[in-house]
């Protein structure tokens, strides 16, 4: 075997094990957020193998760049088309972890958001789906108000012309186009309770409308509160910002 031959030899090694580097980051992320989501393991698990991959592709692309460079400075044509294949795949999923982690460091870490900080909403029957290891429902207005309102100045209570009873069923209407699943509505009580389903990780937020009389119609107030999590990448707030666009227009 000449030099030549062993070095392309080699080459093609390293070119096939970017590839297959990459497709295993792109399958950690896949698996590890579709099983949590369908039960086969904890959210724990499924994060830890999003870690993993994120971690992989990252280590897929500095190497896949170096690749793309030997390649290239060898002339080694063969190789050229799993480098580039695993490099661009790597570069997915780096710039796709990166916009998520630059959305989470945009916005304070909470996960309960509240139309009013003072005396917000409370849940009735979604407490009892929430399970064990959900976030406490528990909303420390000192801690959260004031971070809340530099983040989300806009989520503020409504004020409606509707009468109680008809923003109540517009509060329903309004959350199952939203795709939410409703699972009480309760006129008597002025309150609605929803649930909100990610598609990956398979995340709930759950939400509640609370309807109050007001001076001529009702006093609409929402809040929004993830199961799991530190930080909800502002997912509750903008939540939260659609209901009442929607419920207002």
């Amino acid at each position: 075997m000449t030099e030549d031959t062993a070095r392309a030899d080699g080459s093609r090694w390293w070119s096939k094990a970017i590839l297959i580097g990459a497709v295993i980051a792109a399958v950690l992320l896949l698996v590890g957020a579709l099983g949590s989501r369908f039960g086969l393991w904890a959210f724990g698990t499924g994060f830890t193998m999003l870690m993993a991959g994120s971690a992989l592709a990252a280590i897929g692309l500095v190497t896949g760049i170096a690749g793309i460079i030997a390649a290239h400075a060898r002339d080694l044509a063969n190789d050229k088309p799993g480098v580039y294949l695993g490099t661009l795949v790597c570069l997915l999923i780096v710039a796709l972890m990166g916009l998520q982690y630059r959305t989470a460091v945009s916005v304070p870490p909470i996960h309960n958001i509240s139309t009013d900080t003072d005396d917000p909403p409370q849940f009735d029957a979604v407490v009892a789906l929430r399970g064990e290891g959900s976030n406490p429902l528990d909303y420390n207005a000192e801690e959260l108000a004031p971070l809340q309102a530099g983040a989300y100045p806009w989520v503020q209570t409504l004020d409606s012309d509707l009468d109680p009873a008809a923003a109540v069923a517009r509060a329903e209407q309004v959350l199952q186009d939203m795709g939410l699943e409703v699972v009480n509505v309760d006129p008597t009580a002025g309150r609605v309770e929803a649930t909100d389903t990610s598609f990956w990780f398979g995340f709930k937020d759950d939400l509640v409308v609370r309807v109050r009389p007001g001076a001529e119609g009702s006093v609409v107030d929402v809040r929004s509160v993830s199961r799991v999590g530190m930080s909800d990448l502002g997912k509750n707030a903008q939540r939260i910002g659609e209901f009442l666009e929607r419920f207002g227009a």
